[in-house]
C-alpha cells in the first residue's frame, strides 16, 4: 500500500462502453478457465477494497452486495480478456469518484496512437501529433475532434476513453471524425505503433509497477518529468509537470524564484502528485501556516496543513496557469491561491479530480505472478469555502483559451497574457516556443 496521493487518474470507465454488447467490442485475447478465475478474483478484490477502505462507509447509499452480484453475472458473459477487465473497472464506476479505480495488469502489447486530444473550453482538439507516425499525415494540431472511435468526446468522457483504449482494451488503430480550421469535416483511420513487451501468461507477468509508473503509461507519459524554468529579468517562469519532488528540490526551485519579483507557475497538464510536495510548495509562498483543506473520511482526520518557510518563502507576485488537464494537487494549489488571495489564476477550468487516495496492490499466481491493484479514496477534501473541487474544478480568475489556429501554429496566448500581468512583454509565438513538448521514445 502506498502513501497518500493526490494524483489524478481517469474516471474508471465510459458507461456506454460498458453497456455496449460484449460481442461488439474490439476482438481481443480469448479467455481460458484460469483467466476466468483470475478475473472473478479481481472483481472480488474490488468489492472487498471498497467495502473495507472507501472513505464513505455507506458507499453513497449503494447496495454494494447487490451491485457485486450484478457484475458477477456480467463477468459470466465476458468472452475476452478486455471485456473481463472492463467489467472489473465498470463495477467501480457507480461511485463517480475520480480517485477510485482499477489498475489492471500490464499488457503484452503497448500502443502509441500518435496523437493527443485535449479539451479547450468545452471542445476537444488534436493538441499534439508524434512525428514519424501514421497520424502525422492524417491529423493536425488544431483539428476539432467530433468523434473518437465512434463516440462523442467531452470533458468527462475523454479521461474515460483514454483509460479504456490505453489500459483496458488497446486497439491497433483509431477512427476519428475531425473538423479542420476551414470547417471542413473528414473521417480518418489512424494506425497505431505497436510495441511488444514481455511475453505474459494469460493476463500479465508484470514487474509490480507502482501507481506512478502506471499513470505515466497514459496520456501524460510523453512529458519528460523534469522541472523546467526560464528567467527573464524580474520574472521567473516555472513549468511544473507534476507534484512529485523532494522538499530540497522544491526549496531549490523557490531559491531561484526569490531572485525575482514575479513568478509564473505553469501547471498546465499537471496531474497532481504527492501530498507532501503540495504542502512544501504552499509553504514556500506564504509567510504563515495555511490550511489547504479539511479531510473527511471514515474516522476523524487531521486537516491538510502547509507549514510556512517564514522569511524563506517567496513574497513576490504570482500568476498560476491551469487547464483542463490539471487535476488533484494542481487544482488544490490553484484554489488555495484564490481563496487566500495570494495571486491570479488564469487559463481553462480544471478537471475536477480532487480526492485523497491510497493504492492497494494485489497479485495472483505462484510460479508466475500477475500484479494489479486499486486506488481507493480514503478522504474527501473540503476547502476553506466549505466546498469540494471534485467534479467542479477550479474556475480561473481570468479564462484565457488558445484558439484552434493558435494550437495549429504553436502559439501560446495564455502564457503571453500571464507575462503581461507581471509586466513582461511576450508575444504568443515566443511563448509557444519556451517549453517545447518532448516525446518520450517509443
Amino acid at each position: 500500500m502506498f502513501g497518500r496521493h493526490l494524483s489524478s487518474f481517469v474516471f474508471p470507465l465510459i458507461a456506454v462502453l460498458l453497456l455496449a454488447p460484449l460481442g461488439s467490442l474490439h476482438a481481443q485475447q480469448k479467455m481460458d478457465r484460469i483467466t476466468e478465475e483470475r478475473l472473478r478474483q479481481m472483481l472480488k478484490d474490488a468489492y472487498d477494497n471498497v467495502q473495507k477502505n472507501y472513505y464513505d462507509p455507506k458507499i453513497h447509499g449503494f447496495d454494494w452486495d447487490a451491485r457485486y452480484h450484478q457484475f458477477q453475472e456480467k463477468m459470466k458473459r465476458a468472452v475476452t480478456l478486455g471485456q473481463g477487465l472492463t467489467v472489473v473497472a465498470g463495477f467501480l464506476e457507480a461511485l463517480n469518484d475520480s480517485h477510485t479505480f482499477f489498475q489492471p495488469p500490464s499488457r503484452p502489447m503497448q500502443m502509441d496512437y500518435g496523437f493527443r486530444i485535449q479539451i479547450v473550453g468545452d471542445k476537444p482538439f488534436i493538441s499534439r501529433v508524434r512525428p514519424g507516425t501514421d497520424a502525422e499525415s492524417k491529423v493536425h494540431p488544431g483539428d476539432e475532434v467530433l468523434q473518437y472511435n465512434g463516440y462523442t468526446v467531452d470533458r468527462d468522457g475523454l479521461w474515460k476513453m483514454n483509460y479504456y483504449f490505453n489500459r483496458l482494451a488497446p486497439r491497433p488503430g483509431s477512427q476519428l471524425r475531425l473538423r479542420n480550421l476551414n470547417d471542413a469535416e473528414r473521417e480518418v483511420k489512424v494506425d497505431a505503433k505497436v510495441r511488444k513487451g514481455k511475453v505474459m501468461l494469460n493476463l500479465a507477468d508484470s514487474e509490480g509497477l507502482d501507481l506512478w509508473q502506471i499513470i505515466r503509461e497514459g496520456e501524460d507519459s510523453d512529458h519528460l518529468l523534469r522541472q523546467r524554468y526560464i528567467e527573464l529579468g524580474d520574472v521567473m517562469i516555472w513549468k511544473m509537470p507534476e507534484f512529485d519532488m523532494t522538499d530540497d528540490a522544491v526549496d531549490n526551485m523557490f531559491g531561484f524564484a526569490r531572485k525575482h519579483k514575479s513568478l509564473i507557475l505553469d501547471l498546465r497538464g499537471n496531474p497532481g502528485g504527492l501530498v507532501k510536495t503540495l504542502e512544501r510548495v504552499v509553504g514556500n509562498i506564504f509567510d504563515h501556516d495555511v490550511k489547504i483543506a479539511d479531510r473527511i473520511g471514515r474516522k476523524e482526520l487531521k486537516p491538510e496543513l502547509a507549514k510556512s518557510r517564514g522569511d524563506k518563502a517567496f513574497s513576490g507576485k504570482i500568476v498560476v496557469i491551469v487547464d483542463s488537464q490539471c487535476a488533484s494537487a494542481a487544482e488544490l494549489f490553484a484554489r488555495v491561491i484564490q481563496l487566500e488571495q495570494r495571486g491570479t489564476v488564469i487559463g481553462d477550468r480544471t478537471s475536477g479530480s480532487v480526492m485523497e487516495s491510497r493504492y492497494y496492490g494485489a497479485s495472483q499466481g505462484t510460479d508466475t505472478k500477475i500484479f494489479y491493484g486499486f486506488s481507493i479514496t480514503d478522504a474527501d477534501l473540503i476547502m476553506k469555502d466549505g466546498k469540494s473541487l471534485e467534479h467542479s474544478g477550479v474556475v480561473p480568475d481570468e479564462v484565457v483559451l488558445p484558439t484552434a489556429k493558435d494550437i495549429s501554429e504553436g502559439r501560446d496566448p495564455v502564457l503571453a497574457h500571464a507575462a503581461e500581468l507581471v509586466g513582461l512583454k511576450l508575444d504568443s509565438a515566443q511563448a509557444g516556443k519556451m517549453f517545447p513538448f518532448e516525446w518520450q521514445p517509443f
